[in-house]
């Protein structure tokens, strides 16, 4: 009875944590783009690239440019407001209209009140003054959307966008006298958030300056940490993503000073992401602590994993060699290209579990080498050829770029040797060994199955349909595949997509059938995390998510 309690509490724990990392996923989704805009802006008006180049010194070429940079700042320079909606929304099951507004009113009465009462107790630095920036760093003080207040950083928007979510999930169920029912459900959210925040407001006022030592001093450490930090951190970020809790991990490194306070051009900048973007707008080196949590990424995903595809593939039955290459070398261009590693690390997750503590080993180990060697490339997301070029290349000698195919050779040879090693020792079945050919697949994408129809499907009259196979499938007809796959719609009790997994949350998980969805629903692998069941699909995930959704009936 104990054990059992001990693990409802662990299965709870991850879920709280994996829905606070995927709450992420909406405010961040806007930083690649953004990033691309600034990053080929800035890429083209750096003073040093422009003295390599000449030619970019063109005056249209450079209005241009500089046009798009001041876009991508646009979002960078809005983190915290555009984290404070992004959280509401991405937390709230429901109305999620009322969670936006309210997450962004709750942002602007937070900021206005720690404004209100830095005047009122004499401590609101003078922008007049001639240090002025140097007074409102030592004050812990900045400008937010035009509002002078305390330097909250990401950290007021994502706990703007927590205390949002509370309230709106407690406030939307109020019943209200029928006199005021107007002011009932989604409307009242955004009136409660207002004395709520404005409570808010006054604790930050006073708690705040002893957690932003404390941060500061987290911060250091983490800093000081040196190459043992980079090696923990490669390590436990892949052992975090089976479970798909890696965003917890990734996003407050990224966008928080958990990732460091970094010092540019006289002015601090907060998480690797904001520091990395600031550093490419100025003339100095970039310093590569910055990126030492990215660095790497690029290095094992572009040519590490690619090598234990290329293990996977030779020590693979001869008379298999031509089904698997196909399947290997589709998967290891999608890693080595958009940094899509998914198909590849699933599969060998799922027959072998200890190769991918293995890999995590390496992925570490790569990271370390990437920092001690200097290099200085970083990317919001998508670890991969095409940022590697806009990120890395394209800015220049500072970040040092060349270290990656450098290090990359013996990153390939370490992965091939290490997993050819490890696949004939222990005879891990990995694709192409197995005794029977016919089942040859990655845990992913599939693409020399033969058609075959799925099996017969319930539809909500009950009437049995025969299907195409997943491959053929409609968007609608697919999702219908996956509603009955999951046990139906009675077993289903809620549905969510993060950027390539379909989670779904089932009641009893004995009767989901796993191999439909992995085979005749053509997902590229599949994970359990307590009762939600994580389907890969890609860029699908999102629309299976929303076709599925309007079927179930479930509010959005």
């Amino acid at each position: 009875m104990e054990n059992t309690a001990k693990s409802s509490r662990k299965a709870k724990f991850l879920n709280v944590f994996e829905m606070f990392g995927r709450s992420f996923l909406l405010p961040v989704s806007v930083l690649p783009a953004a990033g691309i805009l600034k990053g080929l802006g800035s890429a083209f008006t750096n003073s040093s690239t422009i003295e390599m180049h000449p030619w970019m010194g063109n005056e249209i070429l450079q209005i241009v440019m500089g046009f798009l940079e001041m876009l991508g700042n646009v979002a960078f320079n809005n983190l915290p407001v555009i984290f404070a909606v992004g959280v509401a929304v991405g937390l709230a099951k429901q109305e999620k209209g009322s969670a936006a507004l309210s997450g962004l009113l709750g942002f602007l009465v937070l900021h206005n009140t720690l404004n209100f009462l830095l005047k009122a107790s004499g401590t609101l630095v003078d922008m007049s003054a001639e240090n002025a920036s140097e007074m409102m760093a030592r004050h812990m003080q900045t400008t937010v959307l035009g509002i002078q207040t305390m330097d909250l950083n990401v950290f007021g928007g994502i706990i703007t966008g927590v205390i949002v979510y509370l309230v709106h999930k407690k406030a939307i169920k109020i019943q209200v006298p029928q006199v005021f029912g107007f002011f009932s459900g989604p409307r009242l959210v955004p009136i409660m958030i207002i004395p709520v925040m404005a409570v808010v407001g006054m604790a930050f006022f006073v708690i705040w300056p002893f957690v932003q030592a404390a941060i500061t001093a987290l911060s250091v450490a983490i800093l000081k940490s040196g190459y043992v930090g980079t090696f923990g951190y490669g390590v436990i970020e892949r052992l975090l993503l089976p479970f798909g809790l890696h965003h917890g991990l990734n996003w407050p490194v990224r966008t928080t000073e958990l990732g460091g306070i970094f010092m540019i051009n006289g002015k601090e900048y907060a998480g690797t992401i904001n520091a990395y973007m600031a550093a490419l707008s100025s003339n100095s080196p970039i310093d590569p602590m910055i990126t030492r949590f990215s660095s790497g990424k690029f290095i094992y995903n572009m040519f590490g994993l690619p090598g234990a595809a290329l293990a996977m593939y030779v020590t693979a039955k001869p008379k298999n060699k031509k089904t698997v290459g196909s399947l290997l070398l589709a998967a290891a261009l999608t890693s080595f290209l958009t940094g899509i590693t998914e198909p590849l690390e699933f599969t060998f997750l799922f027959v072998a579990p200890a190769l991918y503590g293995i890999h995590a080993v390496l992925a570490g180990l790569t990271m370390l080498v990437a920092n001690v060697a200097g290099a200085a490339f970083l990317t919001p997301t998508g670890h991969g050829l095409i940022n590697f070029l806009i990120y890395g290349v394209l800015q220049g000698a500072r970040t040092k770029w060349w270290l990656l195919p450098i290090i990359g050779v013996f990153c390939f040879a370490m992965y091939f040797i290490v997993f050819t090693f490890a696949i004939k020792k222990f005879d891990f079945k990995t694709p192409g060994r197995e005794d029977d050919p016919s089942t040859i697949a990655l845990h992913g994408k599939d693409e020399t199955r033969k058609k075959m129809g799925v099996k017969t499907l319930k539809d909500r009259d009950n009437e049995d349909a025969a299907v195409p196979s997943g491959a053929n499938l409609t968007l609608h007809d697919q999702a219908e595949a996956l509603i009955s796959a999951h046990g139906g719609p009675e077993n289903i009790e809620n549905v969510d997509a993060c950027i390539t997994r379909l989670r779904i949350n089932v009641k009893d998980d004995t009767v989901v059938d796993i191999n439909q969805i992995t085979h005749d629903l053509n997902a590229m692998g599949f994970n359990k995390s307590g009762m939600q069941m994580q389907s890969i699909y890609g860029g699908r995930a999102n629309q299976l998510k929303v076709e599925i959704r309007e079927i179930l009936g479930l509010a959005d």
